[in-house]
């Protein structure tokens, strides 16, 4: 009963299947070869932005060193209060009166840190759920908090960021099960590396080291007899710093987790021959010299594009049929788009295997997304906002511990201590996330630049991968088709 026709688009389909298949292979040979060039000479790149953080890392260490040495077991040693007459209108106290709080937030932020990354291989996928389901909770109950204690802003802007995280979840809660799936998949793969949570370990140790030097000048603000006005400001500061330094951190383990992850799905299996020698050690040298530039460049700009194109799409999904507010949304909407194709997470990967600067690697990561119909399941994908969520939760916990002993001996500083405590406990939890979200990012380039590179690794997963990517672009292909037959009623007449 098969008919010529019918037998010949068979022909054809497999034609063209095989046609893609060898497609993929070139591709994948040719993406080889370009990363054993790229292995015999790296250049550098961003050289600027590198010298800038450098250059603000000594200038800040040098300050914060000042500041808290000023206040230690004397008041005025450095004899820096005759500068600020004007601006000096609080008690003053001693450095080593507010240190120990900071302490004890590094302390709570490292346990939390070391055990995420400890609970990786038995109870991540609880953890995610418990820190997407509870964090809107425990914004809430830190709004009560703050509105009992007479901080009527700071409620505010707590219960403002409940409600706009029980939103986000509400728009995206059919898109969990696909990522938890894909956060399962990514810490199977880093669980069975084991040098690369040596390295985040690594790393954390690192952060404290800088913290506790942090975390003295910023005791050194708090005791001073500045005005409230003034220790916020220089508060303010310290915390774009800590911020910038904990991302390039944080970055630079994302690039050489990456970098580890890509061979290994590249070559197919951690123990294949075909792996380079040493090839951790050469992802740490590249991530610390040639590529450290653009991991302090896009350090400071992918994060909070990131967030803004997180909550922008899930009030996107939600407006209806509000036309004017629609286009407004969709104004700044394709605006972060446009951001993101030059500021986007994929870039690190590609800085790992290519050593490309970072607006080269993050234009083609996006590029290859969009040329081969990933950017659909990368869109779909809320993995980066379930780590960030854990890493607020994280944050939140080592704030509020250090905020209630702060309210329990100085009611008037606590939110001083508890904001500045909840940044240090987010970047130390953030490096225990980060590991994760290497591995995410990883599997999605591989995909696009091979899919049989992830059937090869897991079967399973590929397949359901794949089917995802189908349902996604047919939504997005039914979409401008409904559309414009809701506008045309008699085109939609014709075409029935």
């Amino acid at each position: 009963m098969n008919s010529p026709t019918s037998s010949s688009s068979s022909s054809d389909f497999v034609s063209i299947a095989n046609t893609d298949q060898s497609a993929a292979r070139s591709r994948r040979s040719g993406t080889g070869s370009e990363v054993a060039a790229v292995e015999q000479s790296r250049r550098w790149h961003d050289v600027f932005w590198l010298g800038i953080f450098l250059i603000h890392l000594i200038g800040l260490g040098f300050l914060l060193g000042v500041l808290g040495l000023n206040r230690f077991e004397k008041e005025n040693r450095l004899n820096i209060d005759k500068y600020t007459p004007g601006i000096s209108r609080n008690e003053a106290g001693l450095t080593e009166t507010y240190w120990p709080l900071y302490a004890v937030a590094g302390g709570i932020g490292t346990f939390l840190g070391w055990t995420w990354m400890l609970l990786l291989g038995s109870q991540a996928t609880q953890m995610m759920k418990v820190s997407v389901h509870i964090l809107a909770t425990y914004l809430a109950v830190i709004s009560v908090l703050c509105f009992w204690t007479a901080q009527i802003f700071w409620g505010v802007a707590f219960a403002v960021g409940a409600v706009l995280q029980f939103l986000y979840v509400i728009s995206v809660i059919d898109r969990l099960p696909f990522t938890m799936l894909v956060l399962q998949k990514a810490v199977k793969m880093v669980w069975n590396l084991p040098e690369v949570m040596r390295v985040s370990y690594a790393f954390m140790f690192a952060v404290l080291l800088w913290m506790a030097l942090w975390s003295f000048g910023a005791a050194g603000v708090v005791a001073s007899n500045l005005s409230d006005g003034g220790r916020w400001w220089l508060l303010v500061v310290f915390s774009v710093s800590l911020f910038w330094t904990g991302a390039v951190l944080c970055n630079t383990v994302h690039v050489i987790v990456s970098g580890m992850v890509f061979l290994v799905l590249f070559h197919g299996g951690r123990e294949a021959a075909s792996i380079p020698a040493n090839s951790l050690m050469k992802s740490l040298q590249y991530a610390l010299t040639t590529s450290f530039g653009s991991i302090c460049y896009g350090s400071l700009f992918t994060a909070a594009i990131r967030t803004l194109r997180w909550e922008i799409r899930g009030l996107r999904s939600k407006i209806g049929n509000n036309e004017c507010l629609l286009c407004c949304v969709d104004f700044v909407f394709h605006l972060v788009e446009t951001l993101v194709r030059f500021f986007n997470k994929y870039a690190y990967v590609q800085i790992a295997v290519n050593g490309k600067s970072f607006n080269n690697s993050a234009r083609d990561a996006w590029e290859l997304f969009q040329s081969t119909g990933v950017e659909a399941l990368v869109a779909y994908d809320c993995s980066g906002a379930v780590l960030l969520m854990g890493t607020v939760f994280g944050g939140l916990i080592t704030g509020t511990c250090a905020g209630v002993w702060a309210w329990v001996k100085w009611s008037d500083r606590v939110i001083m201590i508890g904001s500045t405590s909840m940044l240090m406990g987010m970047v130390l939890v953030g490096l225990a996330m980060v590991v994760v979200e290497s591995a995410v990012t990883s599997i999605y380039i591989c995909y696009a630049e091979d899919p049989l590179l992830i059937q090869r690794w897991d079967a399973d997963f590929f397949n359901q991968m794949s089917e995802t990517l189908h349902h996604r672009l047919q939504y997005r292909s039914a979409r401008p088709r409904d559309y414009r037959f809701h506008d045309d009623p008699i085109r939609e007449n014709t075409s029935i």
